[in-house]
């Protein structure tokens, strides 16, 4: 167990360069800013995109020199936790760079209806509307990042020894669903149920809507009891931060589900079985409030333990030795 004496103590062999978290964000912002670059004159605010990785191109370097000046594990969890931090900027961005591409739900709530002869979606929240099943539903889905935090957190203090390689695969299999993202524009139920209304998905017609979301952003209210306390978190959330982008996979059930397999790494099963019940709540909200198609979860959890067993098994070195 880590502690507070060995957070601060000055290191006697600082790392000089990069922590492979910041090598990965390093290397998704070139990537993105290529993208910006090449398709400057279809972006709608190439400027502030540009501006963005700027920043985070500061900061990285600021916080590495602190690091260079004071070595210790507390500058070394700053560093991680900028970058995690910065993760609540890509997500938006995700949305500036797919939206001058043609929509896709069209696509995927066809396969759904095919799928499941109905959208779940669209019934689940219908059928069981009730105060405590929305709270239950909505409490799941705030806790998202929560959950994150709570994994890393223990990394950081009961195993440091893996705490690098468990941040490490987080904010990489976030970077990866992103990369989907910014190429795969799919906006969830949410907002094209909102465009298309519940007639033509009684009908089962869902209109293809070509570049629509690159100028509208209006979403349906979440489903379920407005008088709830999660209800209000999580829809003032999304009236922040929510964009018509990321719904294909779901990256809240895929991180979710590497966040438990990270766990069960641990070998910690009470604190595996403390953190299943959120998890399973958190996997059925993401439908329940209509953020994500039911394929959306599957295909979130299919691709949660595909990039888990990738990146774990890609860094085996990546665990640090003691003292």
């Amino acid at each position: 167990m880590t502690t507070i004496k060995e957070i601060f103590k000055l290191e006697k062999n600082p790392r000089k360069g990069l922590l492979p978290v910041e090598w990965a964000t390093l290397i998704y912002l070139v990537l993105t800013l290529l993208w910006v670059l090449f398709s400057y004159t279809k972006m709608v605010n190439p400027h502030s995109m540009i501006e963005l990785r700027i920043r985070i191109l500061i900061t990285t370097f600021a916080i590495w020199i602190v690091y260079r000046l004071l070595p210790c594990r507390f500058i070394e969890m700053v560093r991680v936790l900028v970058q995690m931090l910065f993760l609540a900027q890509w997500y938006p961005d995700t949305y500036e760079l797919n939206r001058i591409l043609p929509n896709l739900d069209y696509l995927f709530a066809s396969w759904e209806q095919l799928v499941f002869g109905f959208q779940p979606a669209l019934v689940f929240a219908k059928h069981l509307p009730w105060m405590v099943v929305s709270e239950l539903m909505h409490f799941g889905y705030f806790m998202y990042y929560p959950m994150i935090a709570i994994v890393c957190v223990y990394y950081y203090f009961i195993n440091y020894r893996e705490f690098e390689r468990c941040s490490f695969i987080i904010i990489t299999a976030f970077f990866i669903y992103y990369i989907i993202f910014d190429v795969l524009p799919v906006v969830g139920p949410t907002f094209y149920y909102n465009v298309i209304g519940e007639d033509s998905i009684a009908k089962g017609i869902f209109p293809h809507l070509g570049d629509y979301f690159n100028t509208h952003t209006d979403c349906l209210p979440s489903p379920g009891n407005p008088n709830g306390f999660f209800y209000h978190l999580v829809e003032d959330a999304r009236a922040q931060g929510e964009r018509p982008t990321a719904a294909f996979p779901s990256s809240h059930v895929g991180i979710s589900t590497i966040c438990m397999l990270l766990i069960l790494h641990s070998r910690n099963k009470r604190f595996f079985w403390w953190m299943l019940p959120i998890y399973v709540l958190l996997c059925m909200g993401t439908v329940y409030i209509q953020a994500h198609y039911m394929i959306d979860a599957i295909a979130g959890f299919i691709t949660g333990v595909i990039f888990y067993l990738i990146l774990l098994l890609s860094t085996r070195h990546m665990i640090a030795i003691d003292g």
